[in-house]
């Protein structure tokens, strides 16, 4: 499998598909590269390079102890990117990864990124604060938190059964293999990797990251996520970045690379065929 080498030494694993000009996919949390393969199919069969890695902890990339926050996460991302030398990138980023690839271009600009995409993303700011009145309160963060400490597994199991792809909604009918997909790769983390990126992704401020984004932005969002809800994530960042285009998936869930993949494909493919 490949890996490219971080700077403290830790190795990330990466899934590098196709041909052409790269996409570069950052996954949710708590899952891995494998989340993506639907895109990475799709895009690698249309003369895209499509590469997904697993972040740091995550899937089968190594456990180190230190640097399950967003800065080191960007400067991952930015490792994989330079040592494969990938120039006129579109960077995809779905929930986490959404911080993920916001906080690269905050810390390291754009001069290898063509097109920004962001997907059920984190971004700007998720956590309700005295100046982001609109945020996500603190108890339902540490509530998932007390979960992982309890019982990893049933954590996992009841996100994927209810919020994460809206299948607590009534008349949705979300495949029980879909659902273990996602508890399987939540399970391929690090215990300690996934239970700081709760921090990691409710307690970062995205808003100087995206007021540098200079590149073409597409918001993708389902206005009914139980996740990152879609006036704090993906209404926001649209209103934040200068011409950034907003798409919004009337009834969606958070996990819409899964439920809703043959939409969201059409979606990616209309983008990078504008660059």
């Amino acid at each position: 499998m490949p890996f490219v080498t971080t700077a403290d030494g830790s190795r990330i694993h990466y899934k590098d598909w196709g041909e052409g000009r790269a996409v570069v996919l950052s996954h949710g949390w708590p899952l891995d590269a494998d989340s993506w393969e639907a895109q990475q199919l799709l895009l690698a069969g249309h003369g895209y390079r499509a590469i997904a890695h697993d972040r740091r902890g995550h899937g089968r990339s190594e456990q180190p102890w230190h640097g399950n926050e967003m800065d080191t996460y960007a400067d991952d991302l930015a490792t994989l990117l330079d040592t494969l030398d990938l120039r006129d990138v579109t960077l995809v980023g779905f929930s986490t990864g959404g911080g993920e690839v916001v906080r690269y271009i905050g810390r390291h600009g754009t001069a290898r990124v063509a097109q920004l995409v962001l997907v059920s993303a984190v971004p700007p700011f998720m956590l309700l604060t005295d100046d982001n009145p609109g945020g996500v309160p603190g108890a339902v963060f540490d509530s998932i938190r007390a979960g992982s400490l309890a019982d990893r597994s049933q954590l996992y199991r009841d996100l994927a059964d209810g919020p994460f792809f809206g299948n607590n909604r009534p008349g949705a009918s979300v495949s029980q293999g879909v659902r273990d997909a996602f508890w399987a790769q939540g399970l391929r983390a690090g215990h300690r990797a996934a239970y700081e990126c709760v921090a990691a992704f409710s307690a970062t401020d995205f808003r100087g990251d995206l007021d540098a984004v200079d590149v073409p932005t597409l918001v993708i969002h389902g206005d009914d996520d139980q996740v990152v809800p879609f006036e704090v994530g993906g209404k926001a960042s649209a209103a934040r970045v200068k011409g950034a285009e907003l798409v919004v998936y009337p009834g969606a869930p958070h996990g819409i690379t899964d439920t809703h993949k043959e939409q969201l494909g059409a979606d990616l493919l209309r983008f990078l065929n504008s660059f």
